[in-house]
């Protein structure tokens, strides 16, 4: 069957916006709910990639890794450049909550516009062209073909999974991305858990994955290049966390969610 695809700067979502009702703010955090909150960062998260923007608008980021023994993050190599949504970023979902956080401001992620979600986000499995995982890979790994998908179409019911069209029965998405591209973006993708309650309209298929280069942008991805993509896919452990934000933001954060 012939699907309609959308096929964008670096693809990672559709490329016009569906209109969507805009997510309610959360609720407020009082003092005494806030004392006894979980840490938006899991206490058993041993790595952290933490990437930073200089504003909601900025497409180029520069990130970092981190692991952790006990409660201190102590930075892993050196920092490397990466580009995010042609838009820029959004509050997303995630660990940190749906939206922004009590306190904090901003635009927020929605299907098709353009945006990288930011906020704290656990990391999914990882995929790829290779037969095999790189050496050492400790993430699930999939290797791809023509017949997997990341569907885009909020009123599928496998809205933002990840999926082997084959083993899905009736096709009842109208978009989607080929998780095997014509290119070389998706050579090695590591999925990013992004809306996992998969609300329709709160924004699909976001990776970690290659870019077409430093001035480039992708509609809603992280993208480096290739090496650093494969090293990740390669190294990370499973209970690694990915954290984006605006300077602002994480300078605003950086002490309540305990980030380095």
């Amino acid at each position: 069957m012939r699907l309609a695809l959308v096929v964008a700067l670096a693809a990672c979502g559709r490329s016009e916006p569906t209109p969507v009702v805009e997510p309610a703010p959360p609720p407020p955090v009082h003092a005494a709910d806030a004392a006894v909150a979980a840490p938006v960062i899991p206490a058993g998260a041993r790595e952290l990639i933490v990437g930073l923007v200089d504003d909601w608008d900025t497409t180029a980021a520069t990130l970092r890794r981190y692991r952790r023994d006990g409660t201190a993050w102590t930075p892993v190599g050196e920092p490397w450049p990466a580009v995010v949504g042609k838009a820029g970023t959004a509050w997303g979902s995630g660990l940190h909550g749906r939206g922004a956080p009590a306190g904090r401001t901003g635009p927020v992620k929605q299907e098709g516009d353009g945006k990288s979600p930011a906020g704290v986000f656990a990391l999914a499995d990882s995929y790829g062209y290779a037969k095999q995982a790189p050496t050492g890979t400790q993430l699930r790994y999939t290797a791809v073909d023509d017949a997997w998908k990341c569907v885009d179409d909020p009123a599928s019911r496998v809205y933002n999974r990840i999926v082997d069209q084959r083993s899905v029965g009736e096709v009842d998405w109208k978009s989607a991305e080929d998780m095997r591209r014509h290119d070389e973006l998706y050579t090695w993708v590591v999925d990013v858990a992004h809306n996992a309650a998969r609300a329709p309209g709160g924004g699909s298929c976001i990776f970690l994955h290659v870019w077409r280069g430093p001035g480039s942008a992708t509609t809603g991805c992280t993208a480096m290049a290739e090496p650093k993509v494969k090293e990740l896919v390669a190294t990370l452990d499973p209970s690694a966390v990915y954290v984006l934000l605006p300077r602002p933001e994480y300078d605003a954060l950086k002490a309540s969610w305990a980030l380095p």
